[in-house]
């Protein structure tokens, strides 16, 4: 895994599709449980989930993905925005290698505890 701050050939393309393949898959997930959720409701819930300096970042740390993401001497792997990149990379990665983006949605699932605000712990 490449932190853009590493190389031009970075997963930056692959963080960008993963953070929507993770936002579909929590609003699929939302308004499945409740149809009448408010547009107000389930954008704070999204934002609660991607955010970089928590859930994201915690998810991402809990997987270690700091110890393996390759960045330039100069960035801190352990970095809330290069953990949490990394995170969404793996999501839209399995998408593109399944074919399908609801495999990914329901791996974030697994990962994540099925419940906002509370991962799994490894």
């Amino acid at each position: 895994m490449t932190h853009a701050s590493f190389s031009e050939e970075n997963n930056k393309a692959f963080s960008i599709f993963g953070g929507s393949v993770i936002e579909t898959s929590l609003s699929f997930h939302l308004l499945s449980k409740d149809i009448d959720l408010s547009a107000k409701e389930l954008n704070r819930r999204l934002s609660q989930v991607s955010n970089v300096e928590s859930s994201c970042a915690e998810d991402g740390m809990r997987l270690g993905l700091h110890k393996v993401v390759r960045v330039s001497p100069k960035t801190n792997s352990s970095a809330p925005a290069v953990v949490c990149g990394a995170f969404r990379a793996i999501f839209g990665a399995i998408a593109i290698d399944t074919g399908k983006s609801d495999d990914a949605g329901n791996i974030f699932w697994t990962l994540h505890g099925g419940d906002l605000g509370v991962a799994l712990a490894l």
